[in-house]
């Protein structure tokens, strides 16, 4: 096996190779041996997993946040590779939906029991990503953290504060035209969130999927909703009530095209923020990712839950 291992901003390279030492001897003491591979300076993440992608290795291992798994299996997609999660990151959003443990040994006690499911991967503009993709309030705020962490050498969580309170202040609103499976909208909306497969868009679980290969994209935007109406609708997704609200609107399609007055806007995937030209044309790639998973007597050889019945473009 191959394990991609990416080193976090400003991890020391002692840090680096006790994490790199310790992966290494958890494989082996499974009887599996890893060569480990690190981006750099002259490779990045995305050129890294090209590669390796490209040599005579059956399994690809991520180790790092969802935006480094991303970036992996963004090489994968629609290969015979399979890929293998180690969730070293913060959120680990798809580690957990898949039911990967977060523990390191156990992550790695999944990988090489070698049980394979096929997912799906969503794509925009050709970018694969495993989450979401999300346009207005959300990449401003990733944006402007980083550009916080990097100036004022504030930490992650401070920095996000204090993006947070600029993008409401200055809160761009975004007048998109949205066309999914023929149907055209036009809407002047401050977020536009799309995932790979649906989200759990109220309740607890709030942020979570019960199933990622139902072939579909899951489409959420807010419309007309100013600070005060984006609260709202936070306290009404906590109660469950989201989908009564008139300012919300959610969709399940196979694609969908997003065009706006500007040539390029500030796209999140994974969390990872760029400039993207417009229109943006998102779809769903169905089963593109061969993933080892822990195998349960719920999944079976089903790939985490059975499929939800299929929606039709409707607004709830």
């Amino acid at each position: 096996m191959i394990v991609i291992l990416n080193r976090a901003a400003g991890t020391a390279s002692g840090e680096a190779d006790e994490s790199a030492n310790k992966v290494r001897e958890l494989f082996a003491a499974r009887g599996t041996e890893v060569r480990i591979l690190h981006p750099d300076e002259q490779r990045d993440l995305s050129a890294v997993a090209r590669d390796a992608a490209a040599e005579d290795v059956a399994v690809i291992v991520a180790g790092g946040g969802d935006g480094t798994i991303s970036a992996v299996a963004g090489a994968l997609a629609d290969t015979n590779k399979v890929l293998g999660v180690l969730p070293l990151g913060t959120l680990n959003h798809f580690a957990k939906d898949l039911g990967i443990p977060l523990d390191l040994a156990d992550a790695v006690e999944t990988i090489v029991a070698g049980h394979i499911a096929e997912v799906d991967a969503a794509e925009v503009n050709g970018r694969i990503f495993i989450n979401n993709s999300s346009l207005g309030i959300y990449p401003e705020i990733v944006a402007n953290r980083e550009a916080q962490q990097e100036h004022f050498a504030r930490g992650k969580w401070t920095a996000f504060v204090w993006a947070a309170l600029r993008a409401f202040r200055r809160f761009p609103f975004l007048h998109l035209k949205i066309t999914l499976e023929g149907k055209e909208l036009e809407r002047r909306t401050a977020f536009l969130f799309i995932g790979n497969n649906e989200y759990e868009i109220a309740g607890f679980n709030l942020g979570a999927r019960a199933c990622m290969n139902a072939g579909k994209l899951g489409l959420y935007l807010s419309h007309r909703t100013g600070r005060l109406g984006l609260l709202r609708l936070a306290f009404h997704a906590l109660l469950g009530r989201l989908n009564q609200e008139k300012d919300f609107d959610s969709y399940c399609v196979e694609e969908a095209t997003i065009e706006a007055r500007s040539p390029r806007l500030l796209v999140a995937t994974d969390g990872e923020v760029s400039e993207v030209e417009t229109p943006l044309c998102y779809r769903i790639r169905p089963r593109a990712l061969r993933v080892l998973i822990p195998q349960t007597e719920r999944n079976g050889d089903t790939p985490v839950a059975a499929t939800r019945r299929d929606r039709s473009v409707a607004s709830p």
